[in-house]
């Protein structure tokens, strides 16, 4: 059996964007249309991955290629760069942060290591900075918020701004709650909208604090929901009921039967 290499999906690309003879949806796409498809498919590899799914993971790790791809291509018909020049980039990139593997630096551990790497970063960012530079700089505007708390607040730590001691991170976390609950009191959604995000970043910091990844544990708590409610409803199809015919009573009631029977 022969397999395709990089070079057929590069060749399926610019058919696909053929002007004559091309995919009419393929062509009218741009870098803005198509992002939210590259953001979908990195999101499926992880989602791949949380399920432990190989065959899955096989697949969506080609999606998010053919996104690569398909960014190539379009890069590459308005003159600016091609698909070798992405791999150019980033082979270079990883030979220049790893000196202790591709040349003759040491390194006592991984953490060390991670020290090294990011002030790599940040030498690269300053180089590339016009001179307004900072050290959020780099911070992607399209991360997941919870993911793009963290790497703010890592970042300011590394000025030495930050909570010296977990306490005053929870301190600060109930402070939030308080606030959030003098909102609701006065109802001005709009004050309200702030309060709550500043609680979910408190949170996120308490979490970053405790050595937890905020984005995993959200996602971990989204899926013992869904585990749970799917099971409360086939709880109560069993009792030849639908989940909207019964009271929010029996509906908690159920919700803590799945609870009880899980932590057995």
């Amino acid at each position: 059996m022969s397999h395709r290499q990089i070079g057929d999906l590069l060749t399926l690309m610019a058919t696909l964007r053929d002007p004559q003879r091309g995919c009419p949806w393929d062509r009218q796409q741009t870098f803005k249309t198509i992002a939210p498809y590259t953001l979908e498919e990195a999101f499926e590899v992880a989602d791949a991955i949380e399920q432990n799914d190989m065959d899955a993971l096989r697949e969506e790790l080609g999606d998010l290629l053919f996104q690569v791809v398909f960014h190539s291509r379009m890069a590459e018909e308005a003159g600016q760069f091609a698909f070798a020049d992405v791999v150019e980039a980033i082979t270079e990139k990883m030979i220049r942060r790893h000196p202790h593997v591709f040349a003759d630096a040491e390194v006592a551990d991984a953490e060390e290591q991670t020290r090294r790497w990011e002030a790599q970063k940040a030498a690269e960012r300053s180089a590339k900075s016009s001179g307004d530079a900072s050290l959020l700089d780099g911070v992607a505007l399209g991360l997941p918020a919870l993911t793009r708390a963290e790497k703010l607040q890592k970042r300011a730590k590394r000025a030495g701004f930050d909570w010296p001691e977990i306490k005053g991170v929870l301190a600060k976390v109930h402070e939030e709650m308080s606030e959030v609950e003098d909102e609701l009191t006065r109802g001005e959604y709009e004050a309200l909208h702030g309060e709550i995000g500043d609680l979910l970043f408190s949170v996120v910091n308490l979490a970053r604090h405790s050595g937890v990844d905020a984005e995993h544990a959200l996602r971990a708590a989204n899926l013992k929901f869904e585990r749970r409610f799917r099971s409360l409803e086939k709880n109560i199809a069993a009792q030849g009921k639908a989940v909207d015919e019964c009271s929010l009573e029996q509906l908690n009631a159920e919700w803590d039967r799945v609870k009880a029977q899980e932590q057995r």
